[in-house]
């Protein structure tokens, strides 16, 4: 059986465009309950009982049998064998790819992360400290897929940003083990490890490393056990049970998002030739039959031709299946008005991945407003930031680029404001901050600020 992908074809003029519109735009992020329950059961446990909960869930999800989490503990011996042992391409490409993201977080850091300072005119000191938190967590995938390019975009900042330690975590089942409950029945500690993911470790210094996964990672990271040291922040993506026990132990730690499906929106003006289009559309529709990909264009033209490079390309993917599905239940080719129309609609969506596919992509950027990441011009693949352009790739999915941001040294950084009032200054100041308090009811606040006034006024009575 052969088979088709046919995104839904939209035309702005329609009267029922907004309708279609808001149809295929519609994806909810409701967990399942049983899923919610599970993970809860999880974290209790492992924030109970430490290791020895760690141990059996690893057992019982990824197959993996171990007498102690030092069984589970990958070392820098690891990563440098790994490493060594990759082919001298894919080692540059390893290298070259962290060099870029090392840079691009590295001017970032200067913009953005640097204490400052500065006095008024009565001496009095005002200004923020900016420190990186002492350990995070970083997951990365490693069951149905893995991705060293993931752990770079996540570890690479954490370093710029000066964080002590990096504790990656990473699912490695035994083949053929059930990934979601069930016994495995492997009978070794060691699974499905991934070289290059253990060589991008050692590229992006890594400091310590877990081969466990699933909600009792996080768990472990979160809480901490008797080997697994417990961190401040925890990144990376992973699936439902990661995304779920995110939610729950944030505010015990910090997380950098809850992120959805994969997306992208692609601004055309007809100039970029179609094929290229059609496979950057493949290229977030095989990540995951939930992925979206989005095409705005004024040529309905060019949107045919599109659709005709979709036929012809399909069969030769070999992850055909996962793209049609995508494609078919979440895609869309919109046939707009105009490109000032196609940006308006860009900022309703507010997509993770952005392409300008156009042969001016700086006329149409001053009107972009909302994306996670926005590529210009028709060389500049989606693809290319996800690996080594340099910003980070962990991006900001289902409409949330609205008022959130792509990870970066800030996500591995605090703030702490700095404040030294002199003596002359303490005099207005105290009166002000007195008489606020006084109107909030609260005397010992009014009377901190008044002991300090040249002359000490009486207290006043309780309101």
């Amino acid at each position: 059986m052969s088979l088709s992908a046919q995104p839904a074809r939209l035309n702005t003029t329609a009267s029922d465009f907004e309708a279609q519109f808001a149809a295929r735009l519609h994806w909810s992020a409701d967990t399942d309950h049983a899923i919610e329950q599970r993970v809860a059961d999880i974290l209790g446990d492992v924030k109970q009982r430490g290791d020895a909960a760690v141990l059996e869930y690893t057992a019982r999800f990824d197959g993996l049998q171990a007498a102690s989490m030092a069984e589970l503990e990958l070392t820098q011996a690891d990563f440098k064998a790994a490493f060594d042992g990759l082919p001298a391409a894919q080692r540059e490409a390893l290298q070259s790819a962290a060099r870029r993201v090392r840079s691009y977080h590295e001017a970032q850091k200067k913009a953005s992360g640097e204490s400052w300072t500065y006095r008024d005119e009565d001496g009095t000191l005002l200004g923020q400290k900016v420190t990186p938190l002492d350990r995070v967590g970083i997951y990365v995938p490693g069951g149905k897929a893995a991705y060293p390019s993931s752990l770079i975009m996540n570890a690479v900042p954490a370093h710029v940003a000066g964080v002590g330690e990096i504790i990656m975590v990473v699912p490695t089942p035994v083949r053929g083990s059930v990934a979601t409950g069930g016994t495995g029945a492997a009978t070794a500690a060691r699974g499905e490890r991934n070289e290059l993911v253990l060589a991008a470790a050692y590229v992006a210094g890594v400091t310590r490393a877990f081969t466990i996964g699933g909600a009792q990672a996080v768990a472990a990271l979160a809480y901490g056990t008797a080997t697994v040291p417990k961190v401040d922040k925890i990144t990376g993506p992973g699936n439902a049970y990661v995304a779920s026990a995110k939610r729950r132990v944030f505010g015990t730690v910090g997380i950098d998002m809850i992120a959805g499906p994969s997306e992208i929106l692609v601004l055309a003006d007809g100039s970029t030739p179609a094929e290229w289009v059609a496979m950057d559309l493949f290229s977030q529709a095989e990540h995951d039959e939930l992925a979206q990909s989005i095409l705005l264009c004024p040529d309905a033209a060019y949107l045919d031709a599109v659709q005709r490079e979709i036929d012809r390309l399909l069969p030769t993917m070999p992850r055909a299946a996962i793209i049609a599905k995508s494609l078919n239940d979440r895609g869309a080719l919109i046939l707009t008005r105009d490109m000032e129309e196609a940006c308006a609609i860009s900022n309703r969506i507010a997509p993770e991945h952005l392409e300008v596919s156009s042969s001016d992509p700086h006329r149409w950027e001053p009107l972009l407003k909302h994306a996670g990441a926005i590529f210009l011009g028709a060389y500049t693949s989606e693809s290319l930031g996800d690996y080594c352009a340099g910003p980070n790739h962990v991006l900001p999915t289902s409409g949330t680029a609205r008022f959130s941001s792509p990870l970066g040294v800030y996500d591995f950084q605090k703030r702490s404001s700095l404040i030294e009032v002199s003596q002359a200054g303490a005099q207005p100041l105290g009166a002000i901050a007195a008489e606020l308090a006084y109107g909030e009811g609260l005397q010992a606040h009014a009377r901190a600020a008044e002991l300090r006034l040249s002359t000490v006024p009486p207290m006043r009575g309780t309101k």
